[in-house]
């Protein structure tokens, strides 16, 4: 049999990077556009804004998941270490990689439409419904992700968590953050899709909080994943 040669650590990293640099750029880039095109109907705004993050995130993950995962998402990361698949350096990494590459993005973004390359936003989103709604957000992206894996059908991520926060848009009042990279990126454009820097600590907690709550269903739920399953038979 021909021996799988496993992505190096730098490849790895790579993509992490890449991945969220070019994921928050459809965030934020579309969001800037949605504002352009439809200035006086917020929901369209929002729509053409979730639309373009369910796709581009689907296509992402497709892309760039048999390289590192695509984790695109300290928590999602911080998750993983706790399944045991990652190392607790490499979570550090992932998350480290995963933000510079988000703020990136973000500036990426903001120049394709020719504004200033650090931008920093102004909109304030503070209040325990917003908080709240994060929790929920995250909850339910890291609980359909690992979900899926541990019951052994791992092709079916990519379309199920795009779909996931394609709709969390809509049902979130926050709009489905649920990503720490995210938040520091956002931060730095003063568009649809910012989020003023006071703002990012009570996500931050929201976040964390909600993968941990979600790590703890997913242990009740599969608490053998599938591969781990068929060993034991």
């Amino acid at each position: 049999m021909p021996q799988i040669t496993q992505p190096t650590l730098i490849a790895r990293l790579t993509a992490e990077a890449v991945g969220t640099a070019l994921l928050v750029a459809v965030v934020v880039g579309s969001g800037i556009m949605a504002q352009r095109l439809s200035p006086d109907d917020v929901g369209l705004q929002l729509l053409e804004n979730a639309a373009a993050t369910a796709g581009a995130l689907i296509a992402l993950i497709l892309a760039l998941g048999p390289v590192s995962g695509a984790h695109f998402n300290p928590v999602v990361s911080m998750v993983t270490r706790l399944f045991g698949g990652l190392s607790t350096r490499d979570t550090i990494l992932y998350s480290l990689v995963q933000i510079a590459g988000g703020c990136i993005g973000a500036m990426i973004a903001n120049l394709m439409f020719e504004l200033d390359v650090v931008n920093l936003s102004t909109k304030d989103r503070s209040s325990g419904a917003l908080w709240f709604s994060e929790v929920i957000a995250t909850i339910g992206w890291v609980l359909i992700i690992f979900c899926i894996v541990r019951s052994g059908r791992a092709s079916a991520v990519p379309y199920a968590v795009g779909v996931w926060i394609g709709g969390a848009y809509w049902f979130t009042s926050s709009t489905s953050f649920a990503n720490p990279a995210v938040d520091f990126a956002r931060s730095l454009s003063d568009s649809f899709a910012g989020i003023k820097p006071s703002s990012i600590p009570g996500f931050l907690i929201a976040q964390i909080v909600g993968g941990l709550l979600a790590y703890a269903l997913v242990k009740v739920l599969y608490p053998v994943a599938q591969d781990e399953e068929a060993k034991d038979k």
